[in-house]
C-alpha cells in the first residue's frame, strides 16, 4: 500500500489520511507510489489540503466502489489515484496550481464513485460528481485551507482549465493515465516494466501529453482497451454496479439511506445499507456478492443496462507536431472503432444468484 513518509520513523498510510499540518520549512513529505516511485511534496498549501477533511475522506472513498467493497477488485482509494495525478502532473513539469487541481479532481466523489452514476441514471456520462462539485467543495474545508496560502477555490472548480490534468476523450491526461497504469498494474495486466517505459516515453507539447514513440503509442491504446474489458466495462462489474444501484436506490426512496449518507465514506455508507430492514433491499444486497453470475439473456433479462465505454487515441510527436495514432495506424483506428461498436448500447443481463 502506498504510504505517506514525514518525519523520520513516521509513516501513515494514504488511505487514512494526512495526521499533521507542517510548514515547508520544518516538513517534507514523501509518497512512495507504487506507480511513480518517491513524490516529494514541499509546499505549504498542499500539507493544508491534505489535512483537510475533505481530502482526508477520499482515503475512504474506493475507485472501484461496490466491487472493491466485496473483494473482488484491490481497495485503491480516491484519495491514493488523486495523489498518483498530482505525481504526474509534478513529474511532467506542471506548476503548483496544476498540482492543486491535480490533487483535487476527485473531490466531489461520493461514497461507491461510480455506482452512484448508476443510482440516479447518469451511468453513460459518469458525471455525477461532476455535476456537485462546486457545491460540495463551496461546503468543504477547502476554500479556507486555500484562502490561507492566497488561492480562490472557484479557480481549481474545472479540472478542464488544467490541460495537464484533463483532456476530452479519446486524449492523454493525467487522470486518465494515472487510473489506467494503477489499474492495469492491480489487474495484473502489465508490469512495472511496462509501466516504467510507459512513463519514460511520455511527453507534453503545448500544454498536452503525449508520447514520442509510435510502439508506445499502440501499447497504450490497446492495453486501455483490455482494462476497460476487464473492469471499467467488464459485463460482470457493471452488474454489479447496477445492483448496488437498485439496492441504494430503493433505500433512499424509503429514507433508510440520505443524500447525506452518500457524502460519506464506503464502509459508513455500507454499513448504514446492510443495516436496513427493507426485504427489497436485503435481497438485492445478497447478489451483490463474488458469487453472483451474469449472462446475457435477451430474451429474459433481469435488467437491461449501459455503461461508459473508455479508450485512448494517443498524440505521438512525429516532425515535431502530435497526431493521433488513429491517424498513423489505420489497424489501431478499426480496432477502437470496432471495440467501441460492440460494447455500445444497452445490455441485458440475467443475474443469477449463488449461495
Amino acid at each position: 500500500m502506498d504510504q505517506l513518509q514525514g518525519m523520520p520513523g513516521e509513516m501513515w498510510d494514504v488511505a487514512s489520511g494526512v495526521k499533521a499540518l507542517y510548514t515547508c520549512a520544518m516538513y517534507k513529505m514523501r509518497i512512495n507510489d507504487q506507480v511513480y516511485g518517491p513524490i516529494e511534496i514541499i509546499q505549504p498549501v498542499m500539507f493544508e489540503l491534505l489535512g483537510t477533511r475533505a481530502v482526508k475522506r477520499l482515503g475512504g472513498v474506493l475507485q472501484h466502489g461496490i466491487t472493491a467493497l466485496v473483494g473482488i477488485t484491490r481497495a485503491t482509494s480516491r484519495l491514493e489515484h488523486s495523489l498518483g495525478v498530482m505525481g504526474l502532473v509534478q513529474r511532467l513539469g506542471g506548476g503548483l496550481e496544476e498540482q492543486i487541481a491535480a490533487l483535487l479532481h476527485d473531490i466531489s466523489h461520493t461514497a461507491f464513485s461510480h455506482v452512484i452514476d448508476y443510482v440516479f441514471q447518469s451511468h453513460d456520462s459518469q458525471g455525477y460528481h461532476e455535476e456537485h462539485k462546486e457545491s460540495h467543495l463551496a461546503s468543504s474545508d477547502i476554500p479556507a485551507a486555500l484562502a490561507q496560502h492566497g488561492y480562490n477555490w472557484l479557480a481549481f472548480l474545472h479540472e478542464e482549465d488544467f490541460s495537464l490534468v484533463e483532456q476530452p476523450a479519446p486524449a492523454l491526461c493525467a487522470d486518465r493515465l494515472d487510473y489506467f497504469l494503477r489499474d492495469s498494474l492491480d489487474l495484473g495486466l502489465v508490469s512495472p516494466e511496462q509501466v516504467k517505459s510507459a512513463l519514460a516515453h511520455l511527453t507534453v507539447f503545448d500544454g498536452r501529453i503525449g508520447v514520442d514513440d509510435l510502439n508506445t503509442a499502440r501499447w497504450l491504446g490497446d492495453t486501455f482497451i483490455t482494462a476497460d474489458q476487464a473492469s471499467w466495462a467488464n459485463f460482470r462489474e457493471v452488474g454489479l454496479y447496477e445492483l448496488a444501484a437498485i439496492a441504494i436506490r430503493r433505500a433512499l426512496e424509503i429514507g433508510a439511506l440520505s443524500e447525506a449518507d452518500l457524502w460519506t465514506t464506503d464502509r459508513e455508507a455500507w454499513a448504514k445499507l446492510q443495516g436496513c430492514p427493507d426485504p427489497q433491499v436485503q435481497e438485492t444486497l445478497s447478489l451483490v456478492s463474488p458469487k453472483t453470475e451474469f449472462y446475457w439473456d435477451a430474451d429474459n433479462p433481469t435488467f437491461w443496462v449501459s455503461t461508459k465505454l473508455r479508450t485512448v487515441d494517443p498524440d505521438v510527436m512525429i516532425n515535431g507536431e502530435y497526431r493521433r495514432l488513429s491517424e498513423l495506424d489505420a489497424d489501431f483506428a478499426s480496432r477502437r472503432e470496432e471495440y467501441l461498436r460492440s460494447k455500445s448500447g444497452k445490455w441485458p443481463l440475467r443475474v443469477v444468484g449463488r449461495r
